[in-house]
């Protein structure tokens, strides 16, 4: 007898939508989202959509956040892999990404470009 298959979401992004470079980069992930895969929620509007998902605000606005399928947390580069997953044009990036072993240099080299940007660009 085959086990059910495990019961699934559709993984859920926690973006800063008062940062213009996140918001630009956020709404060109849900132009190709053209059927609905990912729900995205704008924290910066409503700072109460992360409620119980096991993430702070703070936390949330400072760096990516995504609930994936199963409901677990991943943040930064491991966070833009579960979007690009849902991606029509971008699951490859994603599956090349995890079978190199990429996400951790990936995840260096956004922590490197959170502490560089311009002050202005996003709230923290």
């Amino acid at each position: 007898m085959n086990a059910p298959a495990p019961i699934t979401m559709r993984p859920v992004v926690f973006y800063d939508g008062g940062c213009p470079v996140c918001r630009k980069e956020i709404a060109y992930y849900r132009r190709l989202d053209a059927r609905e895969r990912v729900d995205w929620r704008d924290i910066h509007a409503h700072p109460e959509a992360v409620e119980g998902s096991g993430v702070s605000w703070e936390e949330a606005m400072a760096r990516l956040h995504v609930l994936d399928g199963n409901g677990e947390l991943r943040s930064g580069a491991d966070a833009f892999t579960v979007i690009w997953d849902e991606l029509p044009g971008w699951r490859w990036l994603a599956r090349t990404v995890r079978a190199l072993r990429l996400v951790g240099v990936l995840d260096w080299g956004y922590r490197l470009w959170l502490r560089l940007r311009p002050p202005r660009v996003c709230a923290r």
